[in-house]
């Protein structure tokens, strides 16, 4: 498997591609800090996340993700921070003064833009009146709150321990804490939902007026107490009802999709999400953290961090628990498989920009993918069809080597 700047030619899709080539510039850089506690785990969460103990060791974790920090610092290369996401677990379990440390000591080893974005994950029932005037006191100016459903019944069966009433207030208090931009997170196809079951939670959530709501459709993944224990979930035709109407709805009230499963006000998509999907750098830190880092030589390596706190902690454990270069024949893949979650998709010329290979490596997936329907025809941008967000993954085997 070839990863150096200097490779010779590999044919990737039946397609001769060119060397890669030096990054003319790099992408932006986000951090993402991860928080792994939380109340209760959810039986259908497959996060790294762990029950807290009573009292959590704030200034400790607060320590070794700095420190985590200072070892990713060789990646920067010079540039500034555009996003920092903190997710979990839940991170709105910290304490204000732990996460202005943190905060502050990220400042200090790397400057942030102007008009950076911090996002902070919350859940309902960790909602502190004060506490959260605190947050954005700090500069955090994002929230994302784990709604999931506003109906008691469905909240008992994913495991939530929060209420509706809960729910609904948490984001009247985020507002009166002087957060304008917040997500509001929600799941549909849940245990026994009907359409109106469906639409009933989107309606309280528009009514709501968040910036932004993430809903998705619940999952079942493996090592969740779901997999092994799996509740009656909607039948296919009802799932397709809901997605439908549910999108049409967002779509009345002014909630343009934007990804697969993200619906944004106008000018008010996540910027830490879109750097993501358009395959920008992002540094992760905190215990089974991901990150993906470009350097100017052409290389480009995801990190993971060691996974359980305890070991996170030891200081006689390392934080990395590994990394991965991007070969050539992975390159594909690995930047379309996040590019085309995007329903508008991103300009062609991104791809040389930000693999450092030539358009020409994709040339011909892209043929057998826009014969099929898949991937619309329009030679500058690369984006998927109607159909070919319907059948992502089929659309995506057309660029696997």
């Amino acid at each position: 498997m070839t990863t150096d700047s200097s490779a010779s030619s590999l044919i990737i899709g039946g397609a001769a591609s060119s060397p890669r080539a030096p990054l003319p510039t790099l992408p932006p850089l986000a951090l993402y800090i991860h928080i792994p506690w939380c109340v209760r785990k959810c039986p259908y969460c497959d996060f790294n996340s762990h029950t807290a103990s009573p009292v959590l060791p704030e200034q400790e974790y607060v320590d070794a993700l700095l420190a985590d920090l200072d070892q990713d610092l060789h990646a920067v290369y010079g540039r500034e921070l555009t996003s920092i996401f903190f997710g979990g677990g839940t991170p709105s379990l910290f304490s204000a003064e732990a996460l202005g440390r943190l905060l502050k000591g990220v400042e200090q080893r790397i400057p942030f833009a102007a008009d950076i974005e911090i996002t902070l994950e919350a859940n309902p029932g960790t909602f502190e009146q004060e506490k959260f005037v605190a947050y954005r006191k700090l500069g955090i100016n994002r929230l994302s709150i784990g709604i999931q459903s506003f109906q008691q019944e469905k909240l008992e069966a994913l495991g939530r321990i929060h209420n509706g009433d809960e729910a609904v207030r948490a984001a009247g208090m985020a507002r009166q804490a002087g957060f304008d931009n917040f997500n509001l997170d929600l799941m549909h196809g849940l245990p026994d939902q009907s359409l109106d079951d469906a639409l009933s939670d989107l309606r309280q959530a528009i009514a709501l007026k968040p910036t932004h709501i993430s809903w998705y459709q619940l999952t079942l993944e493996p090592n969740t107490v779901f997999w092994n224990q799996p509740p009656v979930l909607p039948e296919d035709d009802t799932l397709w009802d809901i997605q439908e109407a549910g999108q049409t709805l967002l779509a009345e009230h002014g909630y343009a999709q934007y990804e697969v499963s993200a619906y944004a006000q106008v000018g008010r998509p996540a910027r830490h999400n879109l750097n993501y999907w358009s395959f920008g750098d992002f540094i992760g830190i905190g215990a089974g953290a991901h990150g993906k880092l470009s350097h100017p030589d052409g290389r480009i390596v995801r990190t993971w961090k060691t996974r359980l706190p305890k070991d996170y902690l030891n200081p006689a454990k390392s934080f990395q628990a590994g990394e991965k270069s991007l070969s050539n024949d992975e390159m594909p893949f690995e930047f379309l498989m996040n590019a085309l979650r995007l329903t508008a998709g991103v300009e062609s010329r991104l791809y040389p920009e930000r693999t450092g290979l030539s358009l020409e490596t994709l040339a011909e997936g892209r043929r057998e993918a826009e014969q099929s329907g898949l991937l619309q025809v329009e030679p500058s941008r690369l984006a998927a069809t109607e159909r070919g967000q319907l059948f992502l993954n089929d659309l995506l085997q057309q660029f696997l080597n």
